[in-house]
């Protein structure tokens, strides 16, 4: 399968959000490969996320003033759209919260935060200089697809569609289990070679992780870091 994650329409960037900078990156580099670096060609000295040098995310430090006291742990995501005022208006036209209005992130793009009808949260952006993750299809931990877990799929599916104005073809909606479930929101998927060897090194790191299947009966384990911050792998071959 060609990703199309990265395409206008489609998520395009994540932000890891921590109060952990160093254990985030000591998980994410041991179970997945990542690596985590300071980006000297940014003024802000921000720490990238890289996959055989393609940037696929970065780090945010919640110690930051700019984040208000108590902000938990999470993960950022981006959706490219063409127009990001405009489609902040189809999206609450639509039932989604707008939490952070529009605003030019520098001269890279212009973005704004919204929470979804179904209660998710996801940050849209108009690229400008900057447009997001770039990789090659079937990269070994990149990003794969994306995942909302959620008690209305398909309202959430007819939502960002009316919003974009298109399906969001890398991204499943899958419907919750029961009511013990957790709090709808965005998952990365992440796509690698051998999806046992990377339960191996999540057991040696000293966290669970749960694996559940799809219909198909494939495999997909849902890693969790020290501070909670979640992703799903699946098999490239899934």
């Amino acid at each position: 399968m060609t990703t199309r994650l990265g395409s206008l329409n489609e998520f395009c960037w994540m932000d890891l959000k921590t109060r952990d900078s160093a254990g985030t990156a000591t998980f994410f580099s041991t179970t997945l490969g990542w690596r985590f670096a300071v980006d000297e060609k940014d003024w802000r000295k921000a720490v990238k996320i890289t996959i055989d040098g393609h940037p696929v995310g970065g780090v945010s430090d919640l110690a930051n003033p700019v984040y208000p006291p108590g902000t938990p742990a999470h993960i950022a995501y981006y959706l490219a759209v063409d127009n990001v005022d405009r489609r902040a208006e189809v999206a609450t036209a639509n039932g989604a919260r707008l939490v952070v209005p529009p605003f030019d992130a520098g001269d890279q793009g212009r973005m704004a935060t919204l929470i979804d009808p179904v209660g998710a949260a996801f940050s849209l952006w108009q690229p400008r200089n900057f447009t997001g993750w770039q990789f090659p299809s079937r990269l070994a931990g990149a990003p794969h697809r994306m995942v909302l877990t959620c008690a209305q799929p398909e309202q959430a599916r007819h939502f960002y569609q009316k919003t974009t104005g298109t399906p969001l073809i890398s991204a499943d909606f899958i419907a919750a289990d029961g009511p013990g479930a957790s709090a709808p929101q965005w998952e990365l998927a992440v796509g690698v070679e051998d999806l046992d060897g990377v339960v191996a090194r999540t057991h040696d790191h000293g966290q669970d992780s749960a694996t559940w299947s799809e219909n198909a009966g494939s495999r997909v384990v849902r890693l969790s870091s020290p501070e909670g911050l979640t992703l799903l792998v699946r098999g490239l071959e899934q």
